[in-house]
C-alpha cells in the first residue's frame, strides 16, 4: 500500500513537472537559442501585479498542453516590467497593456500584432498552430529562393 502511494505521487509530481514552460533566461540568450534552432518565439512581457498576468499564468501557461506546444515548436522569453528586464524598445511601445504576448522570427521581429490580456487556453493553443504553420510556410519560401 504505502508502495502504491509513493508510486502515485511520483507520477503526479512527474506529470505536473511536464507542464512546465522552458522559459529562456532572458531575452537576448532566448533569441539567440531560436535562431539556433530556428523556432519562432513567445515573447510574454508582463508583470507580478497584473491581475490579467497572473490569470494567464495560472489558467493558460500551466495548461499541460500549452506548455508541450511551446516547448516542442517555440522559444518561449518573459520579461518582467516591475524586475526592469530588458525589452526591445519597439515591442514596449506597441504593448499597450499587459501581458503583452507577441510572437517573433527568430531574430526577434514581430511576426504580428502583439495580444493583449488573458487569453483563454483553447484559444492560446489555436494561436499557437497559427504561428507555427505560417512560420514553416515562411521558412518554405525562404528556403526556395
Amino acid at each position: 500500500m504505502f508502495k502504491n502511494i509513493i508510486l502515485i505521487m511520483m507520477l503526479l509530481s512527474a506529470s505536473l513537472y511536464s507542464a512546465e514552460i522552458n522559459w529562456a533566461k532572458d531575452y537576448k540568450s532566448g533569441i539567440k537559442q531560436a535562431t539556433k534552432e530556428n523556432k519562432p518565439v513567445l515573447f510574454i512581457i508582463s508583470r507580478d501585479t497584473c491581475k490579467y498576468c497572473v490569470m494567464l499564468d495560472n489558467e493558460t501557461l500551466k495548461d499541460e498542453k500549452v506548455a508541450k506546444a511551446l516547448n516542442k515548436d517555440f522559444i518561449a522569453i518573459r520579461s518582467w516590467t516591475n524586475e526592469g528586464d530588458y525589452i526591445p524598445e519597439e515591442l514596449a511601445r506597441y504593448t499597450p497593456g499587459l501581458p503583452g504576448i507577441w510572437f517573433l522570427t527568430p531574430d526577434g521581429k514581430p511576426m504580428f500584432r502583439p495580444m493583449l490580456g488573458f487569453i483563454e487556453k483553447s484559444r492560446f493553443l489555436e494561436a499557437l498552430a497559427i504561428i507555427h504553420t505560417e512560420f514553416e510556410k515562411q521558412n518554405k519560401k525562404g528556403n526556395k529562393k
